[in-house]
């Protein structure tokens, strides 16, 4: 599943910057990030993709429920278990799911709207590139390690600097 090796792919950029950081840079509050870390947007990838892993089976999904796990957020180890755990366990087939939402901080009321599991994949890959290139960001703050060149940039921004460069 293409889907799949994107995934793995954007996985495998993320656990390449995490090897070569330390403990206290993974944790250390960034400015630029407003004081959230690299851990901190680590653990809100894996929790996302958490979510819809839990909620396939009920055929319920919501994000506003994860666990903001303080761990994920402070043991690179751990964080990079869990991504190999989310790697080898996407590969479902498509089905409807449920989507639970509440976009109103005044009110618990919450709106479901019909998804479906491949959409949600789309969604978090998505996500998880746009917290990559935050990620990127608090990178250049905390450490001087190398960031692989893509490494938080779409797939479509690629396609598309490559069509220019020509």
């Amino acid at each position: 599943m293409q889907l799949k090796l994107a995934i793995n792919n954007s996985f495998a950029q993320l656990s390449q910057i995490l090897v070569q950081l330390t403990a206290a840079e993974y944790s250390q509050p960034s400015k630029v990030l407003f004081n959230a870390s690299i851990g901190q947007h680590v653990r809100h990838i894996i929790e996302l993709y958490t979510c819809l892993y839990n909620g396939y089976e009920t055929g319920h999904v919501n994000y506003e429920e994860r666990k903001r796990d303080v761990r994920i957020e402070t043991d690179k180890d751990l964080a990079h278990e869990l991504m190999e755990m989310i790697c080898n366990n996407i590969d479902k087939p498509d089905k409807v799911l449920s989507l639970d939402s509440n976009y109103d901080e005044d009110t618990t009321a919450s709106i479901l709207v019909e998804t479906n599991y491949y959409r949600e994949l789309i969604y978090n890959l998505e996500h998880s590139i746009h917290h990559m290139a935050l990620i990127r960001v608090g990178v250049t703050e905390v450490s001087a390690i190398a960031i692989p060149d893509g490494f938080g940039i779409a797939t479509s921004t690629i396609k598309y600097r490559r069509s220019c460069a020509q």
